[in-house]
């Protein structure tokens, strides 16, 4: 079930925080089970095998979490068995597509669950962290339906339990309206201009267009995912659960590494905490660190997709980061304009290579970004006037300024008629049929 969609919005969600409050405090834990199973229920109800296999793998989790606690010497064994089981699932779907004609769909929210689950079991069996004996409680920190199916991935000690008082029910509401608006007339509207370009056909755009289209993908990317991660920290404060930011206004970042540390913050922290410390960090040899880069990147890659555009998208970012610690980051630090020439290019090129899995098509596109440039081409004119205001009001968005006077804004009556508007724009887009899917429920 998509936040994004009618029946989220006038029913489940509504219903839900009736029934939640309406609860008892000492049994709304159940509430929130129940209504956490019927939420994923609901998204896969013509695949329930989904909801199977999340189960099974949950009963795996708490049972060896359990099982470390009475045998301590067996912690790293168990450990290593049950990362195999989870992970080995993961790639399993992932990539069966590569050897199977008719594959199996990607179970809803398998790469978020799977790392949400692999990290509890690291931090119990290295004593980082409590095992869970309720399994009530265990459950509820795994299935919490707004973090579910594209996180924010937490600690399950963030999210077993309610953890802050809802004191600021309305600011909570208005969040969450805020990232549906996000979703549904900024990304929704960006992401028409880039299919477009593929129906068009990459071989027959102009350079300027090409070079449009990337930045309209690049925008739709970050409100399409900004926007649910809004949703999702809304949704998760009204029913007292702590969810952390995903983002920081990455578009602003200086060097791609201080980009790589404001997008999508609790993968970059889970990826930092479980596989690059691990493996030594930035504390060893040189040739070291760079090879814990490179492991960092490959796995990034490889956990957006399993075609080769991806692991080449991960191993482009590896060689800039690289180049950044090595030589040019501190001068980009020290010269803001220089830095913008440098991250704009970047951060489009880059996000080419995510953006198209074909790599013939990726090649022809690539070809038409360095062709001959004609500002006047009609292509590029006709696009501009049909997507202009909304490039422009990406662009604005994506700097931190806006958000800064709508913190000032959003409590007084312009800003709830703001919203108000917002609020109904989006219900009119859901009941058109205007609500793409999130784009990273495919990963």
């Amino acid at each position: 079930m998509a936040f994004s969609s009618l029946e989220f919005v006038f029913l489940f969600l509504p219903a839900m925080l009736a029934a939640y409050y309406i609860t008892p405090p000492k049994v709304r834990g159940v509430t929130m089970l129940l209504g956490s199973l019927f939420f994923y229920w609901w998204g896969v109800r013509s695949n329930p095998w989904m909801l199977g296999l999340l189960l099974v793998l949950m009963a795996w989790t708490y049972g060896a979490g359990v099982v470390m606690v009475y045998h301590r010497a067996w912690a790293r064994t168990i450990l290593v068995l049950s990362w195999t089981v989870l992970f080995g699932t993961l790639l399993f779907f992932k990539y069966m597509g590569l050897f199977a004609e008719s594959p199996l769909p990607l179970p809803a929210g398998i790469s978020f669950y799977t790392f949400t689950m692999a990290a509890y079991l690291a931090d119990v069996a290295r004593r980082k962290g409590p095992a869970d004996w309720n399994p009530l409680r265990f459950a509820n920190g795994v299935l919490l339906f707004p973090k579910l199916l594209s996180g924010p991935i937490t600690p399950l000690t963030s999210v077993r339990r309610p953890c802050c008082r809802v004191s600021n029910f309305n600011l909570d509401l208005r969040e969450f309206i805020w990232g549906l608006g996000l979703k549904l007339l900024l990304a929704d509207q960006l992401g028409g201009l880039w299919r477009q370009l593929g129906n068009i056909g990459y071989e027959s755009v102009s350079a300027p267009l090409a070079w449009l289209g990337l930045v309209a993908f690049s925008l739709q990317l970050y409100f399409d995912f900004y926007g649910y991660s809004k949703m999702a920290v809304g949704v998760g404060h009204m029913l007292g659960y702590h969810l952390p930011e995903n983002f920081d206004h990455p578009y602003a970042s200086r060097t791609m590494t201080e980009f790589w540390r404001r997008w999508h913050i609790t993968l970059g922290a889970w990826f930092r905490d479980y596989v690059y410390i691990p493996l030594g960090g930035s504390r060893c040899s040189s040739g070291q660190h760079i090879r814990n880069l490179l492991i960092v990147w490959i796995c990034t890659g490889l956990w957006h997709g399993s075609t080769l555009n991806y692991l080449l998208w991960g191993l482009s970012l590896f060689g800039l980061i690289v180049l950044e610690k090595r030589w040019t980051g501190a001068f980009f630090q020290r010269h803001g304009i220089l830095c913008r020439l440098y991250m704009i290019p970047a951060c489009l090129l880059t996000w080419m290579l995510f953006a198209i899995p074909d790599l013939h098509q990726l090649w022809t596109f690539a070809g038409r970004l360095f062709t001959e440039y004609s500002w006047s081409a009609p292509d590029f004119q006709r696009h501009l006037q049909q997507y202009g205001g909304y490039l422009a009001a990406g662009i604005l968005l994506a700097t931190p300024y806006p958000e800064r006077l709508w913190r000032r804004l959003q409590r007084t009556a312009f800003g709830t008629i703001v919203l108000v508007i917002i609020f109904w724009a989006a219900a009119y887009a859901m009941a058109a049929g205007q609500n793409d899917p999130f784009l990273y429920f495919s990963f």
